[in-house]
């Protein structure tokens, strides 16, 4: 019995493995035959074209055959490409600023001995007729020995020896315009334009004996009585007599009131009750005297800082400006009396003096330079009005105008 079970499946075994290579055959005639076929994948054509041999001389060319496509052209494109490039202009120098031409006439007047000094020597290097290594090496010294300050003469110096090209160098009309935009940039000196909205707007004015500081104040006042504002002046150099007299005819002169103290007095207490008065009035400028001092001499520094915080007790936050008055024809000498006040006060602005009396108003560019300190106005004459806002562009090209205009 279970030897005929085993016959019975055995049989059934043999019938189902006949079916399923009789339907493995039907499919395998009926479906693709290529393995891309049987994974859905159509086969690409080539993509390398079939190069047609062309028919020799006197054979028939075969029907159906597309004609073989003739080289195309060379496009504008690409024979650009292959064309050399033409080298790049060389961008044209930037136009210098046009200065203000009353303001350069006027200073042209007040620094005629200036130019006469080492501006006339720069001019007779370069209006030679040819300019080589020799120059620079003159052109170093002439601004070295020149009271401009040894920092402004270096920077002056290698704005010309390495901002120049070996051409340029050859010209003296590329090395003057040089000179004057790096002076431009030093007498730029990064700050804000004053801010004269403050009522009182109150100035300290600082300075040594014999500088102009006096008379500088008196011409301030003139000028801004002359705008329409209300001016008073603190006479606060109570240690010379001559002092407070001398600013008390200024203020006559100019027309506005005056705080006066006693003679040896206590000057912190005479600009206190003027800058009480200034707010009590609501003047709009109060413009403050101090004793001229020797920046060598501590004790009278030491004053000067007590001003300085009775002033912030009478109108808090002020003073709003401190400026130093500077006499030009101390040149370089100049430069150390501000550096040394600048160490224990805050200098906002310098005023110039006597640039009209001085071969060395070149020192301007030192102060600027060493400082960073903007000047707000230079004195180029004894007139009440030729006391003048500070213009750099104008000032520079005063300063060069004859000799880099020289022709040799």
């Amino acid at each position: 019995m279970e030897l005929l079970q085993l016959l019975v499946a055995l049989v059934v075994l043999v019938l189902v493995v006949s079916l399923l290579r009789r339907a493995s055959a039907r499919n395998r005639a009926q479906g693709p035959t290529s393995i891309q076929s049987r994974l859905g994948l159509e086969p690409e054509a080539d993509a390398r074209p079939q190069r047609r041999r062309r028919p020799r001389p006197g054979e028939p060319e075969k029907e159906g055959a597309p004609p073989e496509p003739e080289p195309e052209p060379e496009t504008k494109a690409k024979a650009k490409a292959k064309a050399k490039p033409e080298p790049e202009p060389e961008p044209e120098p930037e136009p210098e600023p046009t200065a203000d031409a009353e303001a350069r006439d006027a200073y042209k007047a007040g620094l005629a001995k200036t130019r006469g000094g080492f501006v006339a020597k720069l001019g007779k290097l370069f209006g030679k007729k040819k300019i080589d290594a020799q120059t620079l090496d003159e052109l170093e010294e002439v601004l070295f020995t020149a009271d401009i300050g040894p920092r402004a003469a270096e920077r002056i110096f290698s704005s010309v020896k390495n901002g120049l090209s070996k051409a340029d160098l050859e010209s003296g009309t590329k090395i003057w315009s040089q000179i004057r935009k790096t002076s431009r940039e030093i007498l730029s000196v990064d700050a804000p334009p004053l801010d004269m909205t403050k009522r009182p707007f109150v100035i300290l004015v600082l300075g040594v004996n014999g500088v102009g500081k006096t008379t500088t104040i008196g011409k301030l006042a003139d000028k801004w009585t002359k705008d329409g504002k209300k001016v008073l002046l603190a006479a606060g150099d109570t240690f010379r007599a001559a002092a407070t007299e001398q600013l008390e005819e200024w203020s006559k002169r100019a027309n506005v009131p005056i705080v006066k103290g006693k003679a040896g007095g206590d000057p912190s207490s005479v600009i206190f009750d003027a800058i009480k008065r200034g707010v009590d009035e609501q003047l709009d400028v109060v413009i403050c005297d101090t004793a001229g001092r020797l920046h060598s001499n501590a004790g009278l520094m030491d004053e000067l800082k007590k001003v300085r915080r009775v002033i912030d007790k009478a109108m808090p936050g002020a003073p709003h400006e401190v400026w130093m008055v500077l006499d030009a024809t101390n040149g370089q000498n100049a430069i150390s009396q501000a550096k040394t006040f600048k160490a224990d006060m805050e200098i906002t602005g310098i005023v110039l003096t006597k640039l009209d009396g001085s071969a060395k108003g070149g020192v301007v560019l030192g102060i600027c330079d060493e400082l960073k300190v903007p000047v707000r106005y230079v004195g180029i004459g004894e007139k009440i009005g030729d006391l003048r806002p500070f213009d750099p562009v104008a000032f520079v090209e005063a300063l060069y105008i004859d000799a880099s205009t020289t022709e040799a």
